[in-house]
């Protein structure tokens, strides 16, 4: 059952699991249910004439925009976060590590790049406003990121910093234990021995992941109170920069705008919200926090500070162009 309240995070990753590692996780779910979302919303506005887009072209606008967000968020999470991924192949599929998506790893920055190339091609193809449909775009996009937040929280990935174990929605997440060092391992090891199968696991980090949502209550007696008490931040980010941030931009939107605000706004409140979600989760272990004229940020909020930036500008300049506003999302 989940719960917040200062639990041990047992949930499984996958929907459906016919076979070890697959074939659908609850992180693909998301990412179906959220490009469907915004599909059903792009498709009333077009329907009632709040959008220049036509009714027959939204489905083709949203598949360029799944293969412009996942193939950015991809390429971004490669470039920013695991360049060593560039260099490294494996014997099974998909054999280039930059391609092997099922074992998670996507940044939102990458991903909102490629959106914005996404409709800038399908603007120049179907001679459509460029900065209108970036603007149904951030739009409908906080409701994929809601959801996608969702699932890093099911996954156990990108969880937070560590809390007071009495903390209200104190959680612990054993996927930690796959960045411990050599000693702590060793320490785990020590203590699972008299649960450990015969002949013992290959790999015990992954075993012991498996078997915590297995209901293995001997094991789980053992490994808990090892672990570090969390904020699940993920969840923080998905209210922040999912629900938060569709509200804002809804709420903006009901009223006429020039093309290009509602983009410039959601850069502007997302790079906030973002920096805010930031301080309570996590940084890679591998990057760590940067010091930045004497303060200690992270990855993601450096990036956010750029975003931040650009948002502004964008704002400034599409106000300012002299052209006729469009009418609100709820103008029907």
């Amino acid at each position: 059952m989940l719960t917040l309240a200062a639990y041990l995070h047992d949930l499984d990753p996958y929907a459906i699991k016919l076979w070890e590692g697959g074939p659908i996780r609850w992180y693909g779910i998301s990412y179906i249910a959220g490009f469907y979302a915004g599909y059903l919303i792009l498709r009333r506005m077009a329907r009632r004439g709040v959008s220049p887009l036509p009714p027959e072209r939204v489905a083709d606008f949203v598949v360029a925009l799944i293969v412009g967000i996942l193939a950015g968020g991809r390429l971004g999470y490669v470039l920013l976060y695991r360049p060593d991924l560039l260099l490294s192949f494996s014997g099974s599929f998909p054999f280039w590590d930059v391609l092997a998506v099922n074992q998670g790893g996507m940044a939102s920055h990458g991903g909102v790049i490629g959106m914005v190339l996404a409709c800038l091609w399908f603007a120049r193809r179907h001679d459509i406003t460029f900065p209108h449909l970036v603007d149904l775009t951030a739009l409908t996009a906080p409701i994929g990121v809601l959801l996608g937040r969702v699932a890093n929280f099911v996954n156990g990935e990108l969880y937070g910093r560590a809390c007071d174990d009495g903390f209200l929605f104190a959680v612990r997440f054993p996927q930690e234990i796959a960045s411990w060092s050599g000693d702590g391992l060793a320490a785990l090891e020590a203590a699972l021995k008299p649960t450990l199968p015969d002949p013992p696991p290959a790999d015990l980090v992954t075993w012991v992941l498996n078997e915590v949502p297995n209901g293995n209550a001997k094991m789980v007696s053992i490994v808990e109170p090892m672990l570090t008490s969390r904020h699940p931040s993920q969840l923080y980010q998905a209210l922040l920069e999912g629900l938060v941030l569709f509200v804002v931009l809804a709420a903006a939107w009901t009223r006429p705008r020039k093309p290009g605000v509602i983009t410039g706004l959601a850069c502007v409140v997302y790079s906030v919200v973002r920096m805010v979600g930031e301080q309570f989760r996590e940084p890679d272990a591998h990057i760590g926090f940067t010091n930045l004229l004497g303060l200690e940020v992270t990855r993601g909020q450096m990036l956010s500070m750029v975003m931040l930036a650009a948002g502004i500008a964008i704002m400034l300049v599409c106000t300012r162009r002299p052209v006729e506003r469009l009418r609100g999302v709820f103008d029907f």
